[in-house]
């Protein structure tokens, strides 16, 4: 008995042209964009009320005595495929394409990871993320806009368009989905919000968060995009939201570190870590990111 021994017919209507049932491999999934390009038109899929005036049940349905126009895809090779009867509660075994019913082939199904590419290596399939885009626009804005070039005859053409781009969204996605740990986002500094996540562990009026308030004023003196978390709100609260941002670097002024004249810094994406002075705390903040990507 073949892989996927069962055939899934999916019965779909063609814009301009009627019924047709589709079927593939019962492992496989069926490639709309695909179908669209075998039918060389658009379709639907057919609603419950016209599979049972065409075929029958749904959930019964299948190829033998159909009636309709059948696309096979062509991975279902051989026989001895079981499928629905058209007929309730029932199905047919040992079905044989040719032998049961006509059919078209086609290529209408998914690739699936482990099908051979050209050249017989498996295809092995991989999360992805579209960044850019590529648009053929034809002659749709070329024609009103009168955009036409010459031919070598001298004969008026309009021009045919495309459209390229890359979408600056997309773009952060895919750096926020590849560079991400467990803990949050570690951004790459050339397209970080900030260059530094500045967490004050005092509160208001005491010195720790006085000393965090002068260094904050001295980072932003520095032309460093910093962001300063001065909530009221506990240090694990804290800490754990600034890795979940991913900043390049972390400055936390808390009171132990600050009672030895120190701040704590630490990069978002190697967890390295150092306690400079406060007073020299805006000058090694820059030599700290200049060592970062």
């Amino acid at each position: 008995m073949p892989a996927g021994a069962a055939l899934k017919a999916i019965p779909v209507v063609v814009e301009g042209g009627g019924f047709v049932l589709t079927l593939v491999r019962g492992d496989h999934r069926l490639n709309e964009i695909k179908l669209r390009n075998a039918l060389g038109s658009d379709f639907r899929p057919a609603r419950a009320e016209e599979i049972e005036a065409e075929l029958g049940p749904p959930g019964f349905i299948g190829p033998v005595e159909a009636g309709v126009p059948v696309l096979k895809d062509a991975a279902i090779q051989g026989a001895g495929y079981f499928a629905g009867a058209n007929k309730s509660d029932a199905h047919l075994i040992g079905v044989a394409p040719g032998r049961d019913f006509s059919f078209e082939e086609v290529d209408i199904r998914s690739v699936e990871a482990g099908d051979a590419a050209p050249g017989g290596h498996p295809i092995e399939i991989e999360p992805a993320i579209e960044v850019g885009q590529i648009f053929k626009l034809g002659t749709r804005y070329s024609e009103p806009l009168g955009a036409n070039y010459l031919d070598q005859q001298g004969r008026e053409h309009p021009i045919v368009m495309g459209s390229y781009g890359i979408g600056p969204a997309r773009t952060v996605a895919a750096a926020i989905e590849q560079g991400a740990d467990e803990r949050g986002i570690v951004w790459p500094r050339s397209i970080a919000p900030w260059d530094v996540h500045l967490v004050g562990l005092g509160k208001d009026g005491d010195e720790v968060a006085e000393a965090a308030e002068r260094l904050y004023e001295e980072l932003r003196e520095t032309g460093v995009a910093v962001v300063y978390d001065d909530r009221d709100a506990g240090p694990g609260e804290k800490l754990t939201d600034a890795e979940l941002l991913g900043c390049p670097l972390r400055i936390t002024v808390g009171r132990k570190a600050l009672a030895e004249g120190a701040i704590e810094a630490q990069a978002r994406r190697t967890g390295a870590e150092e306690r400079p002075p406060i007073a020299e705390a805006a000058a090694r903040a820059l030599q700290l990111l200049d060592g970062l990507d």
